[in-house]
């Protein structure tokens, strides 16, 4: 089903499918929800409510998208969490998606069982990835252009990139880094005090070999790694089922 949740000055565009324990899906920069159709559907079999609330800037969701923090866009996931009964849900973020995911958890403790982070990054990257991530995301630069960074980027080799050719939306990137700009990194990198899946792409350039367990080694035991081959960045469609298997095997764990 799909539903707006509003509070205040805005509105939240969610699909939410299944019943069961809250789950919460957050896309990466720039991107919408739609991304997590086959997981989401996944989950929802596995025995999950699954929500997956559109960022601001696309489809149905609006709000303030300049003089804004991550802290703002956590409170639109805790609302949405809040609206569905308040939880406490596990919130999974793609990419970008977890940056909010933990500010979620830091900021509303009591609304979150767990963190995913699904593909982050490490804790500093290249200039020229993000960088190549804007320009990726542009439907103003030439597709050749596109398709080889997004290759280079986001897929592994004998994974077709042209599918994100697609699902960009440039107002919410925009918002993100607004937000993401006028945020320390400090304010959510620990997420709070929640447990953390960090679930990476063996072949993922964010998240170079010698960085994999650079956030178990700063938060210890509440961190738990897993690496799933055969993927890059872009990590949930080129490895549907084992990602699947992996956040369902995590948080049953949690929940004992």
């Amino acid at each position: 089903m799909r539903k707006i949740m509003r509070y205040d000055d805005v509105e939240v565009d969610v699909v939410a499918e299944g019943q069961g324990p809250l789950v919460v899906l957050l896309p990466s920069a720039g991107r919408d929800s739609l991304d997590f159709d086959d997981l989401a559907a996944t989950l929802a079999v596995e025995g999950y409510r699954v929500l997956r609330p559109q960022p601001r800037g696309v489809f149905g969701s609006t709000g303030p998208m300049t003089g804004i923090t991550l802290h703002d866009l956590a409170r639109d996931v805790a609302r949405v969490i809040e609206d569905e009964g308040g939880g406490p849900a596990f919130v999974g973020g793609h990419a970008f998606g977890q940056w909010v995911a933990r500010m979620t958890a830091t900021d509303y403790p009591h609304l979150v069982r767990g963190v995913m982070l699904i593909a982050a990054a490490a804790k500093s990257i290249p200039p020229e990835l993000s960088a190549g991530v804007n320009k990726c995301s542009d439907p103003a630069t030439p597709r050749t252009e596109r398709l080889a960074l997004l290759q280079q980027l986001f897929f592994a080799p004998g994974h077709d990139p042209s599918e994100w050719l697609e699902g960009w939306h440039l107002p919410a990137r925009v918002c993100q880094r607004v937000a993401s700009a006028a945020t320390r990194q400090a304010e959510w990198w620990g997420g709070g005090n929640a447990p953390i899946l960090d679930l990476q792409a063996a072949l993922d350039p964010f998240k170079p070999r010698e960085k994999r367990h650079e956030l178990k080694d700063e938060l210890g035991d509440r961190v738990t790694v897993e690496v799933i081959d055969g993927a890059s960045h872009a990590l949930i469609p080129e490895q549907p089922e084992a990602v699947a298997a992996s956040l369902v095997r995590w948080m049953r764990g949690v929940a004992g």
